[in-house]
């Protein structure tokens, strides 16, 4: 026995290919078959051709007696030379091998052989003598036979007999004409049967790629292994995009229900960008895209199997925490970098004060501090009064020093609603990406101008943030415009760099918060972007 109880295969099939194991059966099954039916048909054949033949003596028999020819001849002294002519003309008309008419003591009044008449008749007689029809397979004078014996009856008695035989060896030669059509047509399912066999093996060869039956269920196993053990999401697609493979990880990324092999990846809901990329004929390697609320590094590449195009292998991982960090983590380098450089433009103001007054200038460098105390503490009071959260408000202080530096207007109007309920960690989230991203689209033009405006949402909606930012840059090219902010759309983002991040983390956080983001053209010559944001509770 075998490990589980199983019996062992016998080695010449456990050695070979499944596409030649099931060859090997298949042959042998139709040749099992194939002689198991000439054998039966030989069977039927050789019983009906004894049932025939026994019919066949027993109607001639009855033909005999009951004609009038043999009436009359037994009527006469010498019944032998009126009936053997005769009954010798019915033998060869009738293609039997003797008729013999014999009287009630067995005396042969004809037979085939002439020597053989005023002879007793060889073999039974069964009830033929009290006007019954006998019939019975013997070895008489001319061999084997199969015969019968009928009575001759005149008014109502019986005055004599009739046998008619035919012998064995004559049924045999009409059997082996019909063994022989049958061993033909035996032969010929045969050859169809293994032709069809052969066809179904090469077939099976190929799909198999000639493994044997330990090498597929080796396979299947590892297979099955790493695809529920790998923590990669991984998505197989044929080359129509019906999902093939899926293991357990794309499925919770992806939201996929338990019912998706075989369903076109365009029928899943996934994100248009999403679905590109996972139809494209070119390789794809770490892409950003949204998919729901998670943020998906996505690497896809076309499946080639001996030079054919087989599909697509889609490989996800989540980053959506990573990517969340990432981004906060910028927005505070950036903040860091901004004060590092405010803290040095301060260092220069001061010096430019000691040296006034070291000079004897002391009104003009009290005048130089008092404008640049005015116009500090103006922008601190703007952005104050706008936010009341400190975190927000030292990011916007931040983000306007860092706009100085660069030659940025950066204007703050309007102010955010008190206790919002939306957390600060969203706020900086959504404001210092929509900031970085208006600071590079100015980048390249001379007049460099970004506004924020925050306010509420329309009125008795007293929970509701907006958020607009827009800026003086070229704006968006029309076709990005509609494509920018769709779902799953990707972001390109440099690798190590942190950047290209942004709009898929301030669309997630509006997602999140139930709310919305449009794009649209600001009064300033570029784009504008609008961010509602909705506390969970809050009316929509």
């Amino acid at each position: 026995m075998g490990k589980n109880g199983d019996v062992p295969r016998p080695r010449l099939l456990r050695d070979r290919s499944v596409a030649r194991q099931v060859l090997l059966l298949q042959v042998g099954s139709v040749l099992l078959l194939v002689l198991i039916g000439i054998l039966m048909a030989s069977y039927d054949a050789r019983r009906d051709s004894r049932s025939r033949a026994t019919q066949r003596a027993v109607a001639v028999a009855q033909t005999v007696a009951d004609s009038p020819t043999v009436s009359e001849a037994l009527a006469s002294v010498d019944p032998t030379p009126q009936l053997q002519p005769w009954t010798e003309r019915v033998r060869r008309d009738t293609d039997t091998d003797f008729v013999v008419v014999m009287a009630l003591d067995r005396t042969r009044y004809t037979h085939t052989d002439p020597t053989q008449i005023g002879r007793p008749f060889v073999g039974d007689l069964g009830g033929a003598p009290e006007g019954e029809v006998f019939t019975q397979e013997y070895t008489g004078t001319l061999g084997p036979s199969v015969r019968s014996v009928v009575p001759v009856e005149d008014d109502g008695r019986v005055v004599a007999l009739v046998s008619v035989g035919i012998t064995v060896s004559d049924i045999n030669r009409g059997l082996r004409r019909d063994v022989t059509i049958v061993a033909l047509v035996g032969g010929l399912v045969l050859i169809v049967g293994v032709g069809g066999a052969v066809l179904l093996s090469r077939r099976l060869h190929r799909l198999t790629h000639g493994l044997g039956e330990q090498e597929l269920a080796r396979m299947y196993e590892y297979y099955s292994a790493v695809l529920h053990s790998v923590r990669e999401g991984l998505l197989l697609l044929d080359g129509e995009g019906r999902v093939q493979l899926v293991n357990d990880e794309a499925r919770r990324l992806l939201a996929l229900p338990d019912d998706v092999i075989g369903t076109p990846i365009e029928e899943l809901g996934l994100a248009p960008g999403l679905v590109a990329a996972a139809r494209a004929r070119t390789a794809e390697s770490d892409d950003l895209y949204l998919a729901g609320e998670r943020i998906l590094v996505v690497s896809s590449a076309p499946a080639r199997w001996e030079g054919r195009d087989v599909g697509s292998v889609v490989t996800l991982r989540d980053h959506t925490e990573l990517r969340s960090v990432t981004g906060e983590l910028e927005v505070v380098r950036r903040l860091t970098e901004s004060l590092r450089s405010q803290n040095h433009e301060s260092a220069n103001r001061l010096h430019t004060v000691v040296s006034l007054i070291e000079m004897g200038r002391s009104e003009d460098a009290v005048a130089f501090a008092t404008d640049e105390l005015h116009l500090a503490q103006l922008l601190t009071d703007q952005v104050v009064d706008a936010v009341d959260d400190p975190v927000v408000a030292a990011l916007l202080l931040g983000k306007s020093a860092e706009a100085a530096e660069h030659g940025v207007d950066l204007r703050v109007e309007g102010e955010l609603p008190p206790d919002s309920g939306v957390p600060a960690r969203d706020l900086v989230t959504v404001l210092g990406n929509l900031l970085d991203n208006a600071f590079d689209a100015v980048g390249p033009v001379t007049e460099r101008r970004v506004q924020v405006t925050l306010g509420g949402g329309p009125v008795g909606d007293a929970h509701t943030v907006r958020i607009i930012v827009g800026d003086s840059g070229p704006g968006l090219p029309p076709g990005d415009t509609e494509r920018v902010l769709d779902r799953g759309w990707t972001t390109k983002a440099t690798p190590g760099t942190g950047r290209g991040l942004g709009l898929a983390l301030v669309v997630q956080v509006a997602r999140r918060h139930g709310g919305s983001v449009d794009v649209g053209r600001s009064d300033l010559g570029g784009a504008e972007f609008t961010v509602l944001l909705r506390p969970t509770g809050s009316p929509s």
